[in-house]
């Protein structure tokens, strides 16, 4: 057993007890055709994620975009997001960080696909003037973390956990104006 096969059951237990008609999952070569639309491969548990438990329809409030299929989907939210070349490039949105969930009014939950754990970020553009840097932060170190943290009540969406002593929020993230400069 390796060390995402226990997340994984907990997270298909979840996402069955939440969810009445789960969408089917995605299959090898539609997870390959998104990769080939992305640019990038996926991290492997997002991978696990969309094959294993379903192509979407699960996890924290609105739940995770499907990666692929008819409407909205992850691959088309990127799109959209931060278009490919020779499109003039987005200001806002660096590339490799694959938006998974909309958290409402222009929110976004989405996963850093270039680095090897898989960091959540949070991009929250309602308070930017100028500067796309500080529309960024880091919700979780990983994919991982942020998935325990649905599963555990403890993300900061979570209305109890919000209100809990000691609570914190996501935290600005470091890497956002090298990576959104690395885009244009």
């Amino acid at each position: 057993m390796n060390d995402h096969d226990e997340l994984i059951r907990r997270i298909r237990a979840r996402a069955a007890e939440e969810s009445e008609a789960l969408p089917a999952c995605a299959d090898a070569p539609a997870v390959a055709e998104a990769e080939r639309a992305l640019g990038f491969t996926l991290p492997p548990l997002l991978v696990r994620l969309y094959r294993e438990v379903a192509n979407g329809g699960f996890g924290p409030d609105y739940e995770v975009f499907p990666l692929v299929g008819e409407g909205r989907t992850a691959v088309s939210d990127y799109a959209s997001e931060c278009p490919a070349p020779p499109a003039e490039p987005a200001p806002h949105w660096p590339r490799g960080v694959l938006p998974i969930l909309d958290w409402g009014c222009g929110m976004y939950a989405a996963v850093d696909c270039l680095q090897p754990h898989a960091p959540v970020l949070l991009f929250e553009p309602n308070a930017v003037e100028d500067d796309w840097t500080h529309a960024w932060f880091r919700d979780a170190p990983s994919l991982a973390e942020w998935l325990d943290s649905w599963l555990d009540g403890t993300g900061w969406w979570d209305q109890e956990a919000a209100s809990a002593e000691g609570s914190t929020g996501p935290v600005p993230w470091p890497e956002a104006a090298e990576r959104l400069a690395a885009r244009n």
